[in-house]
């Protein structure tokens, strides 16, 4: 029986989140997750720049006598081109510039990737995933059913990385993720845990067909644990220690580089905006954009009537998405007719398949409590 539609009177999150909540003035779980756990532990100020600063210190310490004193994984988009902006002109670090090329870039990721790292003198290693590997992963993802499809380029981009760093010890990974754009998090049965090496190995001896040889594994406990204790790599995200707002970002990135934007978050990976833009919305009533507006809207850079606005029209260009649609069946070497037949299916989620779930949360709930993350709201 399905609930009646409600939406939250702060943000646009909706009851497409079939888990969402809300209190007696209507506002949903994930905006109370954001005032509770997450703003009040958040310092953009002073206590933010004093913190930003020893971590800085730190991490040029640690890379004195080497080539590179960090590492930076760098997809295009506007958060990672912007800290890469920050690292080095502000912030004098050295970073060895990473891309991890899935098979997808967009000639405009590829474009803004090489404007930055050739005005800033800087070296791009790009780490190109086997494409068979790739695209029958991808394949058993659809085969699957589930909306989390983006799982084979996120698992690879994060385990290239972290594998990189170790491999040559390079002991801090700057990322992009930030509060300011992201505190609302995309619900579970949407965007469901990359890591999961249980669903993973399920969904592929399900529906895989070629032995992953080379492509690139790394599970939770690894880069969690053995990476972060053992090894001492960690991951620092420098735009949650200052204020960072997008569109200020977006426009320095333009006038300084010639960076040219996307139309929409993460929309710099071809699959990608195929897959959140028309996908998730059409097939599931997932739209990311929801997620994405109601973080701008918690952190005071788009107002609630704005987002409602844009989300009247949809992610994706109708003149164009046939053609879209028929790209990926092609890059996929599928026809268009099997890419429908996935489209129509019965619909599974996570939960149709093995899973650490609970082992996620348990450590979630570890973590909170030891203070290394404030928030488990997924």
């Amino acid at each position: 029986m399905s609930r009646p539609y409600q939406i939250c009177t702060v943000s646009v999150m909706d009851t497409s989140d079939s888990r969402i909540t809300f209190d007696e003035q209507g506002v949903c779980d994930h905006c109370i997750d954001f005032y509770q756990n997450v703003k009040p532990n958040w310092h953009t100020d002073e206590r933010g720049r004093v913190e930003l600063e020893k971590t800085i210190a730190k991490i040029k310490k640690e890379g004195e006598g080497k080539e590179f004193d960090c590492i930076l994984g760098m997809s295009g988009g506007v958060d990672s081109s912007y800290m890469l902006h920050l690292a080095v002109k502000e912030f004098g670090l050295r970073p060895l510039v990473f891309h991890v090329d899935g098979g997808w870039n967009s000639e405009l990721a590829v474009n803004n990737i090489q404007v930055m790292v050739d005005q800033l003198g800087l070296d791009l290693y790009t780490e190109v995933i086997n494409w068979e590997e790739m695209k029958d992963f991808q394949l058993a993802f659809f085969k699957s059913g589930v909306p989390h499809l983006d799982i084979p380029q996120d698992h690879a981009f994060i385990a290239t990385l972290y594998n990189f760093a170790d491999k040559y010890n390079i002991k801090y990974i700057l990322n992009g993720g930030n509060i300011s754009t992201e505190c609302v998090r995309n619900p579970m049965e949407w965007l469901y845990y990359g890591t999961d090496m249980v669903q993973l190995k399920d969904i592929r001896k399900q529906f895989g067909t070629v032995k992953m040889e080379t492509y690139p594994f790394s599970p939770i406990f690894r880069h969690k644990v053995y990476l972060r204790y053992i090894r001492n790599i960690q991951v620092v995200k420098l735009l949650n220690y200052m204020p960072y707002i997008k569109q200020d970002a977006l426009t320095l990135l333009a006038d300084t580089y010639g960076w040219k934007p996307y139309p929409q978050k993460h929309f710099e990976s071809r699959f990608t905006k195929f897959y959140e833009g028309y996908w998730l919305p059409e097939r599931f009533g997932f739209d990311t954009r929801r997620v994405q507006f109601s973080s701008l809207i918690l952190t005071g850079q788009m107002t609630r009537d704005e987002a409602l606005e844009k989300l009247k029209k949809p992610a994706y260009d109708p003149a164009t998405i046939q053609d879209e649609f028929n790209y990926i069946a092609t890059k996929l070497g599928i026809s268009s007719d099997e890419l429908r037949h996935y489209f129509t299916m019965e619909k599974k989620f996570y939960w149709d398949y093995k899973n650490q779930e609970s082992i996620f949360k348990a450590g979630a709930k570890l973590l909170k409590f030891l203070g290394i993350e404030r928030s488990i709201k997924r």
